[in-house]
């Protein structure tokens, strides 16, 4: 594994180093050793699965509040998606920033998204698959988000006229 560091500490991107021969290929996902290392988290206590059906489909900006604020690990599966963690951590000198890569079944490539930021993405194909490990069990009344389109952050989505959800749609202004 290549773990490499965002502007946003300690956000990281992680990339496979596929062992090849004529069958395909073996890589390693993760490795608690690897993790300390680089200071990310080796204990996931969740896992859960995003399918989505349409190219275009738009999930986020997600978070859970304290005390159970949860660092993620995402890699897609199938398909592609622009991935988009957001730093929402008032102390941090990256607060209200934004990074963005773009994860596919292809590249392999996973995020490590701490706790204190907000996570979101696009699908970029019909399909896509994205397979999610966290640091925090789901506690719906701590279930947090910011709008996606919010000025206030600036983010540069790929695609127009995005699918949105009702409640992603209708969340708040950021009020920082």
């Amino acid at each position: 594994m290549i773990i490499t560091e965002t502007p946003l500490q300690p956000a990281c991107v992680i990339d496979i180093e596929p062992a090849r021969d004529e069958r395909g290929y073996f890589a390693r996902t993760f490795s608690r050793e690897e993790f300390a290392r680089h200071g990310l988290p080796g204990d996931f206590v969740q896992a859960s699965l995003s399918f989505n059906r349409r190219r275009g489909t738009l999930r986020g900006l997600h978070y859970q509040a304290e005390p159970a604020a949860e660092g993620k690990l995402i890699r897609c599966t199938r398909g592609a998606i622009f991935d988009v963690m957001l730093d929402l951590r008032r102390e941090s000198p990256t607060w209200c920033r934004w990074f963005a890569v773009e994860l596919s079944a292809d590249n392999g490539r996973a995020v490590y998204v701490p706790p204190g930021f907000a996570h979101g993405f696009q699908t970029l194909t019909d399909d896509a698959e994205l397979f999610y490990q966290m640091t925090a069990a789901y506690r719906p009344e701590l279930s947090r988000g910011v709008r996606w389109n919010d000025p206030a952050f600036g983010i540069t989505w790929p695609l127009a006229d995005p699918i949105v959800s009702a409640r992603d749609a209708g969340l708040a202004d950021f009020v920082g």
